[in-house]
């Protein structure tokens, strides 16, 4: 008969095996499950402002603490801005809570540090697949004490309330849009903006989900056109209407999951 210590060895990975659940968004994924790591930051009230994806006030777009920094390998230059990832603790049954799974919303960059080597501090740098997450965020899925985990992540659908986000500013000759609460796929891909006196123009990407256009759009209802990265498009015509206001927000219709 097996020692004891061999015993509990050769169960241990069944063990773990039975306190998985399967998770709930598996109809909604979009990717397979792939490795990466992850770590967190000591999140206050003024680090739900601002990230480079443009979103500004996190709660009042309604992301909340439910977001993440990418690292450079996966933020793609903010294409990936506004992306759901599924996100799992993995391999460690230490720190690891077992069976559980968070959700959350790629929102900022986490900025390579250049000065350390990839595998040795220099956890954003490329070529690694990294997931800075606010506290409250890890802290579902692992222990704080675990500093950096090995993760397994995959893109799913974003299940957002209401509609699209089309939140206009710029000045003059310099058109800009913040657009966000983006359902499905969650990111966008590309963007094109009707008036009533020009046709469709294709937009810039200014950076993360602010894009623009060097037009005059004032005095007119102004249509989106939007496509993310799944090859859905959505239209929503004149939801801005012919009275808008820079600074202000209108909400269109949404992409059907």
């Amino acid at each position: 008969m097996a020692p004891p210590l061999l015993l509990f060895l050769l169960l241990l990975p069944a063990l773990a095996a039975g306190h998985q659940h399967p998770s709930s968004y598996g109809s909604s994924a979009l990717s397979e499950w792939r490795p990466a790591k992850a770590s967190y930051y000591a999140a206050d009230p003024e680090d739900a402002i601002g990230g480079a994806c443009g979103f500004g006030d996190l709660g009042k777009h309604g992301y909340g603490m439910a977001t993440v920094g990418l690292s450079t390998a996966l933020f793609e230059r903010g294409a990936a801005c506004g992306g759901c990832y599924e996100v799992k603790c993995v391999e460690d049954l230490k720190y690891c809570l077992p069976g559980t799974s968070i959700v959350v919303t790629a929102t900022n960059f986490c900025a390579p540090n250049y000065g350390l080597p990839a595998d040795a501090g220099g956890h954003c740098n490329p070529p690694n697949h990294h997931f800075l997450l606010p506290i409250q965020s890890f802290e579902k899925i692992a222990l704080w004490k675990a500093g950096i985990m090995p993760i397994q992540y995959r893109r799913v659908k974003c299940l957002r309330e209401g509609g699209v986000r089309f939140s206009v500013n710029g000045r003059h000759f310099f058109f800009t849009v913040l657009i966000s609460n983006v359902g499905g796929a969650g990111d966008v891909t590309s963007v094109k903006i009707k008036g009533t006196e020009l046709g469709w123009l294709s937009m810039g990407r200014n950076w993360g989900q602010v894009w623009h256009i060097n037009c005059d759009m004032r005095g007119q209802p102004l249509s989106f056109e939007l496509s993310s990265s799944d090859g859905k498009t959505l239209t929503s015509f004149n939801v801005v209407p012919k009275d808008w206001e820079y600074g202000k927000t209108y909400t269109g219709k949404q992409f059907l999951l």
